[in-house]
C-alpha cells in the first residue's frame, strides 16, 4: 500500500451502537466482501481492592498513537488479504458497560478476518500509547494496567 497520512482514530466519549451499526451498514454495497469481523472493547466494572470501577478516562499521546494505529493498519494490510479495516478508540470518560474500542475488518474470506482481527487487537494492546485512568464509584482513581 502507498504511504498515507495517519488517520485520527479517536472519538470523544463512548463509541455508540448507532455509530457501529452505521459502519456495518455502509459495507453492504461492497460486494467483493465475503466476511466481516468486529472487536468491541467494553469498559468492565472490575472490583479492585474492594472498589468498583465506574468508568475509565482515556488519554493518549494522540500524534504518536495515531501513527502507531496507522503502522498496525498498514502491517495488517500487508500480512492479510483485507478489503478494508476501521479502528476507533475513545478519548475522555467512558462508563462501565460502554464501548471504548471498535475494530472492524473485512475480507473476501472468513478465515482471514479472524486471524487479522486477533493480530490487530493484540498489536494495539501491546504498542499504542493510550492510557486509562480507572475511576471508582467513590470517585477515587488509579491508572489502569492492561491485562
Amino acid at each position: 500500500m502507498q504511504d498515507k497520512k495517519p488517520k485520527n482514530v479517536f472519538r470523544e466519549g463512548a463509541i455508540s451502537s448507532d455509530f457501529i451499526g452505521n459502519s456495518i451498514y455502509k459495507h453492504q454495497t461492497k460486494t467483493s466482501i465475503g466476511a466481516h469481523n468486529i472487536f468491541l472493547g467494553q469498559v468492565r466494572a472490575d472490583e479492585i481492592d474492594g472498589k468498583i470501577v465506574s468508568a475509565i478516562e482515556y488519554t493518549a499521546y494522540e500524534d504518536m498513537a495515531n501513527q502507531k494505529f496507522h503502522d498496525i493498519r498498514e502491517s495488517a494490510f500487508e500480512k492479510f488479504e483485507l478489503t478494508c479495516m476501521h479502528i476507533y478508540h475513545s478519548l475522555g470518560t467512558v462508563k462501565a458497560g460502554e464501548i471504548c474500542l471498535f475494530v472492524f475488518v473485512s475480507s473476501p474470506r472468513r478465515k482471514v478476518v479472524f486471524e487479522a482481527l486477533e493480530y490487530i487487537v493484540e498489536a494495539i494492546k501491546a504498542g499504542v500509547p493510550v492510557f486509562g485512568k480507572e475511576i471508582f464509584e467513590d470517585e477515587t482513581h488509579q491508572w489502569k494496567v492492561n491485562s
